[in-house]
């Protein structure tokens, strides 16, 4: 299903297991080439990467991936030119004028794909009427609910007695698809991406790059990079690559880093070019080739998404955005376990009101009193401080 993904490649925090499993088998060959025992050499724990390895591939891998954005940039098409299938075989496309008064509505799409022995249950999450309204103000507030949501149902499935078999719904990323007939973000992508980026790991796309000449791209891209950083908006950041990996990984890691924000081109259709058929767009100009690195940023696309850091996109939504949901919702429960009880305290107070009442008369009265004693010290503080001559005539006096 995915052309051109490795196994190991889908779980990337494995990618060292193996190669320090291929210089495990290696020694393991000099040991016995030199006539050594191997059961003298090797204690055993060596195997246990292919242990993680071998159970990890038979539970399989959930992924939830988020796309949003204006209808009509292509999100549906590059999903399925993503995962090579067809999730949207029955939608119907709304008339303009259910358009105006269309809300955002979330619509979960669910397969299960397989690749040389390993299982991803995918999901898909499209956000249909986003930015469809007149009005499309709040069309953030049911994205940031959904994505709340999930990571409710995760936190009460943690909290059960059964947390064995966890449904992973919580959104590990979202695509983010941006016009590319504006001149940067519009003030909703902004608003909206500033709600979403402490819960979710966001990738921006550059949607329908065919329209824009190589220079345009460029020159958008910059723009978007300027508006993310000076509003403040957290975008997914590739982590810094390990000092013993190769250097073409490092190349690669580098040129996904520098494509950000993401110019892609979708399309399901095969054309055929120079006697090969590709999957393409047709134009009297020419054809644009969605697999082509010199085209569009496609492949980088679903090497970063697929091949190379989808572990890593479901360990920062775990370790960051999960436990800051996790506690704040601890937080908000300790508020209230503590609002109960100041409550619980309010009514056993009411019970003995009537002495409370004479009580608080009492402490009234006192402090009234005392404040008439200082009143009164301070005037006589005063007329001392006003006729010191007088008061030292009359201790003269009196010697």
């Amino acid at each position: 299903m995915f052309p051109g993904l490795k196994p190991s490649t889908l779980s990337g925090s494995y990618r060292k297991d193996f190669r320090n499993r291929d210089k495990i088998d290696r020694i393991k060959e000099e040991a016995v080439t030199n006539g050594e025992d191997e059961e003298d050499e090797f204690i055993g724990f060596a195997s246990l990467p292919e242990q993680v390895h071998r159970k990890a591939v038979r539970r399989g891998f959930d992924f939830s991936l988020m796309v949003l954005g204006d209808s009509g940039l292509g999100k549906s098409t590059l999903i399925n030119s993503l995962f090579l299938t067809d999730l949207y075989k029955d939608r119907e496309i709304p008339d303009t004028a259910d358009l105006v008064e269309r809300t955002l509505t979330t619509v979960k799409k669910q397969i299960e794909i397989e690749e040389k022995g390993v299982k991803v249950r995918l999901t898909i999450v499209d956000t249909p009427g986003y930015n469809d309204a007149v009005n499309a103000e709040d069309s953030w507030k049911r994205v940031v609910s959904y994505v709340d949501q999930q990571f409710q149902l995760y936190y009460q499935a943690e909290s059960g007695l059964n947390r064995k078999n966890i449904n992973d719904t919580r959104i590990h990323c979202c695509l983010y698809f941006i016009s590319p007939y504006g001149h940067g973000l519009k003030p909703l992508d902004i608003l909206v991406m500033k709600k979403l980026h402490h819960k979710v790991n966001i990738v921006p796309l550059i949607a329908k790059s065919d329209v824009l000449t190589p220079k345009e791209v460029k020159r958008l891209k910059t723009k978007v990079l300027e508006d993310i950083k000076e509003n403040d908006i957290n975008i997914y950041t590739f982590p810094e690559c390990d000092s013993d990996e190769d250097e073409e990984f490092k190349e690669q890691d580098k040129a996904l880093k520098e494509a950000v924000p993401f110019a892609v081109i979708g399309s399901n259709t095969v054309v055929e070019a120079g006697g090969k058929k590709i999957r393409g767009r047709m134009y009297p100009w020419g054809i644009v080739e969605v697999d082509n690195p010199k085209h569009c940023d496609f492949i980088k696309l679903r090497q970063m998404l697929i091949s190379t850091h989808m572990q890593d996109l479901k360990d920062i939504t775990s370790e960051i955005h999960y436990e800051n949901y996790r506690a704040e919702s601890l937080l908000s429960s300790e508020v209230s376990k503590s609002n109960r009880e100041r409550t619980k305290l309010k009514r056993d107070s009411i019970a003995n009101l009537d002495k409370a009442l004479e009580t608080e008369q009492l402490l009234q009265e006192k402090e009234a009193e005392i404040q008439r004693m200082q009143e009164m010290l301070a005037k006589m503080q005063a007329q001392l401080q006003n006729n010191p001559n007088s008061q030292n005539g009359r201790l003269g006096n009196v010697r």
